[in-house]
C-alpha cells in the first residue's frame, strides 16, 4: 500500500519542498484508503455527538495521531505516512468529514423533521450537500486573499500543524508542546475553556481585546445588573450591524486594489511582487464573491424548487426570497469564517438564527422560513474548517516558501476534503432516520423551529436595529484587519463559562512573559498555544465520546 502513486512520498523535507519533490497525492491508493476510513470515524463521531451533547468535537489531531501512529509501523508499505504532508491530509479529511456531517448536512435537516415536513429532508439533504461543497471550495479559493490572508491566526489549524511538527521533530518544540498539552488537558478537566486561554497567546491583541470583553459581558450581564441580553437581541443586532460593515470593508478593499491595479497599468512602472501578490488576492476575493453569490443563489432555487416552498409564495415574494437566502447564507459564512480565523470559534448557530429572525421579520411564510434556516446553517462550518485545515499545510509547507508546492498543497487538501465531505453526505443519508426515530436532533434545530412558530416581532425588530448602530461603530473603528466589531460580537454570543476570564489570562501571558523571559518566548508561546488548544481539544473529543457511549 502506497501513500504515493509513484511510491515516492515526501519524507526527506517534512515541512518545504525539496528540490523536484512532490506533494503526496491525497487519490493515492494508500492516502484514499487512510482518508475513506478516518471521515467515515469521523462524520459516525460528529453526528452522534451533536445529536447526544448538542456538540461537534474537532477531530482533526485524531487524523493526524493517526497517520502518525502508522508511520511508525515498522512496514514499506506505511512509510509514507512519515511525511507530515500525508499526515496534513489525513486530518484535513477527517475534519471536514466530522463538520461536515454534523454542522453542515444533519443539522438542517433537523429542522423539517421538528417541524412535521418529512418530505422535504430529502431535497433539504441535496440542497444543503451542495452547499456544504461549495463552501469548502470557495474558502479554497479565498484563502490567503485580503479578507482572509494565511498570517492570521486560525488558532485550530495553528494547533494541528504544532502537533504535527513536534512528533516529527521532537527536540525543544516537542518538550515545549507537551507542557502545553498537558496544560491544556490538565484546565479542561476542571471545566476550563484552554483553548480560549490558547487562542489568545496567538490572536491579534485588539481581536482578543474585544473578544474577551464580549466573553465577560455575557457572563456577567445578568448576574451584576439584571440584563438578559438574549431577550434584548443585543448580541444579534451587535453582529447585524458589524457584519454589514465587515461586508462593505470587504467590497472596499476589492476596489482598491483595482484602482491601484489600473494606475499602475497607466504607468510605466512594474508592480513589486509583495504588490503584485496582494492585487492578485484581491482580484481573486472579487470573483470568488461574485461565483459564490451565483453558486448560493442557484442552490436556494434548487432548495424552493425541490422542498415545494416555493408554491407557498407569490412571485414577487418567491423573487424577495431567492435573493435574501443567497445574500444571507453568503454572508454567514464570512461573518463565521472572520470570526473562526480569529477567535478559534465560529458561532454558526446564533449567527444562522439572526438571518432566521430577519427572515421572519420580512414576512417569509413558514414552509421557505425553514428551507431558510437549514440552508444559511449549512454554510459556514465547512468554510471555517477548511480554514483551519489550510493554515496547518501553510505552516507544514513552509509558509509560502516555495510557491508552486503551496498552491499543490492546498489543492491536494481540497482533494481530501472532498473525499471528507462525500463520505460525510453518505453517512448522514445511511444514519439520519436511526436519528429521527429516536428523537434525537441537533438541540438547536428547536430553537430555530420555536422562533418560526412564535412569528414576527415589532420588538425583535426594533431591537435588532438598535443594536445594530453600536456594532456598526466598533467594526468602523476597528477597521478590516482588525475586525474588533465581529469579535466582539462574537463573544457576546457565546455562553462559554469562564471563557472571558481565559481569554484575559492569555493576554495577561502574553504581556509578561517577554518582559519575564525576554523576548525570544514568542515562539516558544506559539509552540505553547498550540499544545493548550490541542489539549482542550482532545479532551472535548475523549469526554464527548465516553458520554455518549454511556
Amino acid at each position: 500500500m502506497s501513500t504515493d502513486a509513484t511510491n515516492r512520498a515526501v519524507t526527506d523535507a517534512p515541512h518545504t519542498a525539496a528540490e523536484g519533490a512532490r506533494h503526496p497525492r491525497a487519490l493515492a491508493p494508500g492516502n484514499l484508503i487512510l482518508t475513506v476510513v478516518l471521515s467515515v470515524f469521523g462524520a459516525v463521531v460528529g453526528v452522534q455527538l451533536l445529536a447526544t451533547l448538542g456538540v461537534t468535537p474537532s477531530t482533526s489531531l485524531i487524523g493526524a495521531l493517526a497517520a502518525m501512529t502508522l508511520a511508525r509501523v515498522p512496514l514499506v508499505a506505511f512509510r509514507g505516512f512519515r511525511s507530515v504532508h500525508a499526515q496534513n491530509l489525513a486530518q484535513t479529511s477527517i475534519s471536514s468529514a466530522t463538520f461536515g456531517a454534523a454542522n453542515s448536512l444533519f443539522l438542517p435537516i433537523g429542522i423539517p423533521f421538528l417541524f412535521g415536513m418529512d418530505d422535504m429532508i430529502i431535497p433539504m439533504l441535496v440542497g444543503v450537500s451542495v452547499a456544504m461543497l461549495v463552501d469548502a471550495w470557495l474558502l479554497y479559493r479565498m484563502y490567503d486573499t485580503p479578507a482572509f490572508p494565511a498570517k492570521n491566526p486560525w488558532p485550530l489549524g495553528l494547533a494541528a500543524a504544532e502537533a504535527i511538527r513536534a512528533g516529527d521533530e521532537g527536540g525543544r518544540r516537542a518538550k515545549v508542546l507537551g507542557l502545553g498539552l498537558v496544560t491544556g488537558l490538565v484546565g479542561a478537566v476542571f471545566s476550563l475553556p484552554m483553548s480560549a486561554f490558547g487562542v489568545a497567546l496567538i490572536g491579534g491583541f485588539g481581536a482578543m481585546a474585544a473578544f474577551g470583553v464580549g466573553l465577560l459581558f455575557t457572563q456577567y450581564a445578568d448576574p451584576l445588573f439584571g440584563l438578559d441580553l438574549n431577550a434584548m437581541y443585543l448580541p444579534h443586532g451587535m453582529m447585524i450591524g458589524a457584519g454589514l460593515v465587515a461586508l462593505v470593508q470587504v467590497g472596499r478593499t476589492i476596489l482598491g486594489a483595482r484602482r491601484t491595479n489600473a494606475a499602475r497599468s497607466r504607468s510605466a512602472g512594474a508592480p513589486g511582487g509583495a504588490e503584485e501578490g496582494a492585487e492578485d488576492g484581491a482580484r481573486r476575493l472579487g470573483r470568488s464573491m461574485r461565483l459564490g453569490l451565483g453558486a448560493y443563489l442557484a442552490i436556494s432555487v434548487l432548495l424552493a424548487f425541490g422542498t415545494g416552498a416555493a408554491t407557498h409564495m407569490s412571485p414577487g415574494m418567491l423573487i424577495g426570497f431567492l435573493v435574501y437566502a443567497s445574500v444571507a447564507a453568503f454572508l454567514h459564512e464570512l461573518l463565521v469564517g472572520i470570526a473562526s480565523m480569529h477567535s478559534g470559534w465560529f458561532p454558526a448557530f446564533a449567527i444562522a438564527l439572526i438571518t432566521l429572525l430577519l427572515g421572519i421579520l420580512i414576512g417569509f411564510p413558514p414552509e421557505a422560513l425553514v428551507v431558510l434556516s437549514g440552508f444559511t446553517a449549512a454554510t459556514g462550518p465547512a468554510f471555517a474548517d477548511m480554514g483551519y485545515d489550510l493554515k496547518t499545510g501553510y505552516l507544514l509547507r513552509g509558509e509560502n516558501t516555495d510557491p508552486a508546492f503551496e498552491l499543490e498543497g492546498r489543492r491536494q487538501q481540497l482533494i481530501a476534503a472532498m473525499i471528507g465531505f462525500g463520505v460525510a453526505i453518505v453517512v448522514v443519508l445511511i444514519s439520519y432516520r436511526m436519528f429521527f426515530d429516536n428523537g434525537q436532533t441537533a438541540p438547536i434545530d428547536a430553537a430555530y423551529v420555536a422562533a418560526i412558530k412564535a412569528g414576527p416581532s415589532v420588538e425583535t425588530a426594533k431591537h435588532l436595529a438598535l443594536w445594530a448602530v453600536p456594532g456598526a461603530v466598533v467594526q468602523l473603528v476597528g477597521g478590516s484587519r482588525r475586525q474588533l466589531g465581529i469579535l466582539l460580537a462574537t463573544g457576546l454570543l457565546i455562553t462559554t463559562p469562564m471563557a472571558g476570564w481565559m481569554v484575559a489570562a492569555g493576554i495577561a501571558a502574553r504581556v509578561l512573559a517577554p518582559r519575564l523571559l525576554g523576548r525570544d518566548v514568542k515562539g516558544d508561546l506559539e509552540v505553547f498555544a498550540g499544545g493548550a488548544i490541542a489539549g482542550d481539544a482532545l479532551y472535548s473529543f475523549g469526554n464527548g465520546v465516553f458520554k455518549a457511549a454511556k
